[in-house]
């Protein structure tokens, strides 16, 4: 690939967008690429992948504004549709995503920081919706996710004004989890996702279904999701082995597979 590097390490992966030149930004081609590395991974193997960006200065700084100038009504529509396919089955992917926001996240970069179960970002992180400015709406989910995330009016006010937000306003609305000097951040994400693979594997990913799910109806229904996905976890070794471990006083007879072996 010319512009998404894949790494495994162990139990996760991490997606680097190396557009470094162009701080990251999104175009066609980064969009089919990173839709293309998430048929790659190993979900046998992998349980939890970082998405970050090139660089110290830009996570992704935005969708390729030099491509999207000239294009139709059709053509905008579609390129928005290519951005949120591509986001959606992200936001949809089974392990958990952790966004390591390494500088500006801006437009299509915060929008797809949005689309990771988790986000963390460097102390030199920017947040931001500009598209006002340039004549658009966003148009990879940002209408929807920011609202969902730190409330209709604060969305409101970042969209509308088109003002950015420095990493530590962005972790007391609650759009990031963490802020860490740049050099501790790609560790952090890594220790996380480390944390995240010794737990057992079906029991997280059923865990991030009826989180997502559940989000989208009301609380009857979503509790009928959580009670399945509760039972799905059932008669799999995972629960047998791991509440044998617990329950085992040695803690030596019984070690459930998905801890370390």
């Amino acid at each position: 690939m010319e512009y998404i590097v894949y790494e495994q390490k162990g139990e996760y992966a991490i997606v680097t967008i190396s557009r470094e030149k162009a701080l990251n930004a999104l175009n066609s081609a980064v969009l089919e690429e990173l839709d293309k590395v998430l048929d790659e991974v190993d979900l046998e193997t992998v349980r939890c992948l970082i998405v970050t960006g090139a660089g110290q200065k830009s996570f992704v700084a935005g969708a390729d504004i030099g491509e999207m100038s000239n294009l139709s009504k059709a053509e905008g529509e579609a390129f928005g549709k290519k951005g949120n396919d591509v986001f959606r089955r992200l936001e949809k992917f089974p392990i958990p995503v952790i966004a390591a926001v390494n500088g500006f996240a801006l437009g299509g970069g915060c929008e797809l920081s949005m689309s990771c179960d988790i986000r963390i970002c460097s102390e030199n992180a920017v947040f931001g919706q500009p598209e006002v400015g340039l004549g658009i709406t966003p148009g990879f989910g940002g209408t929807q996710r920011l609202a969902r995330l730190v409330g209709a009016g604060m969305a409101k006010q970042m969209i509308y004004t088109a003002r950015n937000i420095k990493a530590e306003e962005a972790y007391r609305i609650g759009l990031v989890n963490g802020v860490y000097p740049q050099e501790e951040l790609l560790p952090a994400a890594e220790k996380m996702a480390a944390g995240i693979a010794k737990n057992a594997p079906i029991a997280v990913r059923n865990c991030k279904r009826a989180i997502n799910e559940g989000l989208d109806v009301d609380m009857d229904e979503a509790l009928i999701i959580e009670e399945k996905l509760f039972g799905n976890c059932f008669e799999t070794e995972d629960q047998k082995y791991g509440m044998a471990f617990f329950l085992d006083k040695n803690k030596e007879k019984v070690k459930a597979p998905f801890q370390n072996k």
